[in-house]
């Protein structure tokens, strides 16, 4: 960009409130890059965890949930609380808790006091994070520069969780694993002291807080969630799964009545008639379920199978982090021209096929020969998707809805995540017990003494045999994942819309619908 351009630009946003735009841009996407980095830091330092605080695996799963389910949860009465209060003020109101809330991480002795920190991060994270994508609705005015500020703002949402691993690998490795919460002080306090000189003020709307809303929305996913992990262990027919899964559909049946009775409901079904957006939410959450199973079965993968250190497998992630940034820029000049549905088509499709791939690698599979080449198709479908989401997610909408509509994107990402992760643990846990059952013959057959004596014990299979039975219970989740993405894709290819009014949203201009 010229000097001259940005000139101009720079003009534009400040009749939208600010002079300083790539100050306000820096905050607000930092602010997007901690709270997204948190949902995938933490996989690669759970063995850690696991070994200094005592989890059980089933509870370790907790140490992501926590986070997701709280930060998806309550993204959307986050992003109500931003138009009524103001969204300067609860977008640092949000990071100063998030940081808080680190810092207690950091800290904690106890399996609980952990999972309360990382569920108080998700709060901070859910107040903060729809914030600041409505901040950029109000901060640039539409056209390019908007789509341009939303460019950064997706592909940062898309690179962090890659860059989430490589970080939390150096921690881990060079550190402790505590450290991957202690980085969040510097940077959360740095963003909120710049904040006040980046970010103007939104004027304060009258209305009421949907609580009865977040309660049911949040308590049904959890309950939902936690149905998903309990079958993993306990089996279909457990009472609590039993009793978890009914609750669910209790809890989400009311969440509906009450959005549809409520005078000032935190998700306005409003936002669902117009189908580019509803397609929209869909489609971010098969990509969430998509994005967190990945991470998290691909790094039990290359650590345990291939034998990978925690800072080797944060720096062989990075590939995704560069095909997201490539595909997002990629898209991002084109999306005015060509409108969303051919990035969502081929992304999609990207992102399937490269789940597809996955369900090939082995225990015998190399680095080079089974893991890179998915993992760039992946991230080249994300960085297509993420980008364009971003931008119908909120085309056209209200100002006053801004919040709304940017919470209900972002929690469907975070949502589609912990749901997703949730059925794929349920998927992988079965495949890898039926996997194990074959493989203890076997072993036994070919067994010492002394091995036989040490499985007794311990009830492990040693490798090769834990090998096969983790890389089978991968691929099988692998699979699952891909009839999630699957119905992804099909959204885009029937529901999506080419229209005239959203490519003249996109380039500034003004135009009619197509229908």
């Amino acid at each position: 960009m010229t000097t001259e351009q940005f000139d101009v630009e720079e003009a534009r946003a400040s009749t939208a409130g600010t002079s300083r735009p790539r100050l306000a841009l820096t905050v607000i996407a930092g602010c997007q890059l901690m709270v997204v980095l948190d949902s995938t830091i933490v996989n690669i330092a759970n063995p850690h965890i696991q070994r200094a605080l005592d989890f059980s695996t089933s509870d370790l799963s907790w140490v992501v949930n926590a986070y997701t389910l709280t930060f998806g949860g309550l993204l959307l009465l986050g992003g109500r609380i931003g138009d009524i209060l103001g969204r300067r003020r609860v977008f640092t109101s949000g990071i100063l808790l998030f940081t808080l809330a680190s810092l207690l991480a950091g800290l904690a002795q106890e399996p609980w006091q952990l999972l309360a920190a990382r569920a108080l991060q998700g709060i901070g994270g859910a107040i903060a994070s729809p914030t600041s994508l409505a901040l950029i609705t109000t901060t640039f005015p539409e056209g390019p520069q908007r789509t341009k500020a939303l460019g950064v703002y997706a592909a940062v949402s898309g690179g962090a969780g890659a860059i989430g691993l490589l970080a939390g690998g150096m921690l881990t490795e060079w550190l402790d694993w505590r450290w991957i919460f202690f980085i969040n002080l510097p940077i959360g306090l740095l963003i909120a002291a710049l904040t006040p000189a980046a970010v103007p003020e939104s004027e304060r709307r009258p209305g009421r807080f949907d609580l009865p809303g977040a309660f049911t929305s949040t308590l049904g996913m959890a309950s939902l969630v936690y149905g998903f992990i309990r079958a993993s262990e306990d089996g279909w027919r457990d009472t609590w799964t039993i009793a978890a899964f009914v609750a669910a559909v209790v809890l989400l049946a009311g969440f509906v009545m009450v959005e549809r009775r409520v005078a000032e409901p935190i998700t306005p079904l409003r936002l669902f008639a117009d189908r580019n957006r509803s397609g929209s939410y869909v489609i971010m959450l098969g990509l969430g379920a998509a994005l967190l199973g990945l991470i998290f079965f691909l790094v039990l993968y290359v650590q345990n199978v291939l034998g990978y250190s925690p800072i080797s497998t944060g720096v062989n992630f990075l590939p995704v982090t560069v095909a997201i940034l490539v595909a997002a820029g990629v898209a991002q000049p084109l999306l005015p021209r060509v409108g969303p549905k051919p990035f969502l088509v081929v992304g999609t499709a990207l992102v399937t096929g490269a789940l597809l791939w996955f369900t090939r690698i082995g225990p015998d599979s190399t680095y080079l020969g089974g893991v890179l080449g998915p993992m760039v198709l992946f991230g080249l479908g994300l960085g297509l998707t993420f980008v364009t989401l971003t931008l119908t997610a909120v085309s056209g909408i209200a100002h006053e809805e801004a919040g709304a509509a940017s919470g209900l994107l972002n929690a469907t990402q975070q949502v589609g995540g912990a749901l997703g992760l949730s059925i794929l643990v349920t998927v992988f846990g079965t495949a890898s017990r039926n996997e194990a059952k074959q493989q203890i013959p076997r072993f036994l057959a070919s067994a010492s003494p002394e091995q036989q004596a040490t499985f007794a014990k311990t009830h492990m299979l040693p490798p090769p045999w834990s090998d096969t039975v983790l890389t089978h219970g991968v691929t099988t989740a692998y699979w699952a994942g891909t009839a999630i993405i699957g119905v992804a894709l099909l959204t885009s290819v029937f529901v999506i819309k080419v229209r005239r009014s959203d490519l003249a949203a996109l380039s500034g201009t003004t135009g009619m619908p197509l229908g």
